[in-house]
């Protein structure tokens, strides 16, 4: 979730708002790399903040890894910005202290989101150069033809710009509908989706089951857990060895 960069600055102990306004001013700030001012806001957990060239770090908290199976229905937010009481993956996990949503899924689909305060490890996990693999279990609506499948994998115009080649398992078909495994390497808004739709045939039901070495396991929706030594340690090297 992103927050104007003077509370992000006082909360890791860097002086009061009005103080950090001043070193915004300054143009002591930068964000992704560029020259930060009054007004910007930036989301810890996926930009990369820098006070005089130091990164910043919020103040007094240990790294902290969570997964979560979200529910349909739930939003992918730490809060509703749009104020209509909307149940967000924030209100499913009583923990203390700064976590964000790393891997946002939309509202009607479920399945594994990543949350941590870890902004270095969640913006490699979640920035495009990265292509970190996202899989995921498809049901369309009808029976989607075998040319769609074809072109599907091999990569579908959107916005202006083929996709990502993508590996396609189809796991059942009939009349009524086509379940599919998909494995993204790219994460454009509601793709998949979006790729269904132009071919006529709209999601039904749409679950992500992995996250680069993670998978969601036996987690039922709405049930959260943190992650091992061992998942956290599979998480950094994935990271590591995507450059």
């Amino acid at each position: 979730m992103q927050e104007r960069l003077q509370k992000l600055m006082a909360h890791a102990g860097l002086g009061s708002r009005r103080e950090n306004e001043g070193v915004i001013a300054a143009g002591r700030v930068q964000v992704n790399g560029r020259i930060a001012k009054l007004g910007d806001k930036a989301d810890p957990a996926t930009d990369q903040i820098m006070v005089d060239g130091r990164p910043l770090h919020l103040a007094n908290e240990k790294n902290l890894y969570i997964i979560l199976n979200k529910p349909r229905g739930v939003i992918s937010s730490l809060e509703d910005e749009m104020g209509q009481g909307r149940k967000t993956v924030r209100d499913l996990i009583p923990v203390e202290g700064h976590i964000y949503p790393v891997g946002r899924l939309d509202k009607p689909s479920e399945g594994l989101i990543l949350m941590t305060n870890d902004g270095k490890l969640a913006h490699r996990l979640t920035h495009p150069r990265y292509e970190h693999e996202k899989l995921y279990h498809v049901t369309l609506e009808g029976r989607l033809p075998d040319w769609a499948i074809d072109q599907w994998r091999r990569g579908i115009n959107l916005d202006g710009k083929l996709t990502a080649a993508a590996p396609i398992d189809l796991l059942e078909r009939s009349e009524k509908m086509t379940r599919m495994r998909i494995i993204l390497r790219e994460g454009r808004k509601r793709q998949i989706r979006r790729i269904a739709a132009a071919f006529g045939h709209p999601v039904r039901h749409l679950r992500r089951e992995r996250i680069g070495p993670i998978s969601i396991g036996n987690l039922k929706p709405g049930e959260w857990r943190h992650l091992s030594k061992e998942e956290v340690a599979d998480l950094q090297t994935a990271v590591q060895n995507q450059r």
